[in-house]
């Protein structure tokens, strides 16, 4: 299936363990990278999910295991039930669509552009997009805030960005 040849090509391009992974519990028709998330874990990886915390504010994040409980969150999202706070060093995004610069289109908020910015101005991070091939476009819409993945992974390929 497309998901999980995503997710391997993931694990693949990750040559170094995290030391907190953030993913994300998928909405509508994103990609579900659970097994990417839990092949990294697997290595010593610990996770963690992103929570809107405000409006115009960074996520924040939450440690969490697969099969731990979550709640509904903003927008429908699910997130971790314990608030056990994290900040993560390499961060998978979802995205509606993409371009091969690695710049994404998400749902409009700009919180992942917000996080990943503040996440860099801490220290290093690794971004990834995860994605279908089928959600690349020529040139998605940017300005100035809109912050560039490290990389693109979808089922057919890894595009290095930037």
């Amino acid at each position: 299936d497309r998901a999980a040849a995503a997710c391997a090509r993931l694990l693949e391009a990750v040559t170094q363990t995290p030391g907190v992974a953030s993913g994300y519990l998928p909405i509508r028709d994103e990609l579900d990278p659970l097994a990417a998330m839990t092949g990294l874990a697997a290595r010593g990886a610990r996770l963690c999910l992103p929570v809107v915390v405000g409006k115009g504010a960074p996520l924040a994040f939450r440690l969490w295991t697969p099969g731990a409980p979550t709640q509904t969150g903003a927008f429908g999202v699910e997130i971790p039930l314990d608030d056990l706070p994290a900040t993560p060093d390499l961060v998978i995004a979802p995205l509606l669509a993409f371009d091969r610069a690695g710049f994404r289109l998400g749902y409009g908020g700009g919180f992942y552009d917000r996080t990943l910015a503040a996440l860099r101005a801490r220290g290093p991070l690794l971004a990834i997009g995860l994605a279908y091939a089928a959600q690349e476009v020529a040139a998605t819409p940017r300005d100035e805030t809109d912050a560039r993945l490290d990389m693109i992974v979808t089922e057919d390929e890894v595009i290095p960005c930037g």
